[in-house]
């Protein structure tokens, strides 16, 4: 359940992400496209509204962004000020760590739970977002659902490290899909035989 749940997490970052991207591209080609007078082609543009395209692209990062912090919590990412943390006695350094993981719970905890409480309120009345006409509940759902994940992950990372005393750490060398090269398979001097030099021949030049 939990691999499925970190899948779902990166597809739909990644699916925002990109759909973001696409949306912007063609809304500004769109844009610069339908102001240069080509016979038929131009009118033709300016009968195409993306209006909505900012609205949805604005939407789209408030998504992204939500869950990429609870992914950032996940994987370890996020920047900490940790330099006095790090030169405290071990137990008391863990004890810190336990505290800040769990302050961030409580944080997350809080501010789902409120917005769930305010998404379920707005759901009831007819507000809806001025270009796209979408309830606007559903664009405000990113808060609780987006906060709700993130203590979830929170809760995860401190009970991961009170079991292993470590706490998720991102490489950003690390290129998934490409094996790592160990140490020792790395033999600098290793030459194959056919590189080697040929001997001299009677009548080269020397």
């Amino acid at each position: 359940m939990n691999k499925v749940l970190n899948h779902l997490e990166e597809w739909l970052i990644a699916f925002m992400m990109g759909a973001a991207t696409i949306v912007i591209f063609v809304s500004v080609v769109h844009r610069y496209a339908s102001g240069i007078p080509w016979p038929a082609l131009q009118d033709w543009l300016l009968t195409i509204n993306l209006s909505w395209a900012q609205e949805l692209c604005i939407y789209m990062f408030i998504w992204m962004a939500k869950f990429g912090a609870a992914y950032g919590v996940r994987t370890g990412i996020h920047v900490g000020v940790d330099v006095l943390v790090n030169q405290l006695q071990p137990k008391m350094r863990a004890r810190f760590i336990i505290f800040g993981l769990l302050s961030g719970a409580l944080f997350t905890g809080i501010i789902g739970t409120l917005g769930a409480k305010f998404v379920w309120e707005i759901a009831h009345t007819d507000q809806v977002s001025p270009d796209m006409e979408l309830p606007i509940w559903i664009a405000f759902l990113a808060i609780p659902l987006g906060s709700c994940l993130m203590c979830f992950r929170f809760l995860q990372v401190s009970w991961s490290f009170w079991r292993t005393g470590e706490l998720p750490h991102h490489d950003h060398g690390y290129v998934e899909g490409i094996e790592p090269v160990r140490d020792e398979d790395i033999i600098p001097y290793a030459l194959r035989d056919n590189l080697h030099p040929d001997e001299p021949k009677k009548g080269d030049a020397k």
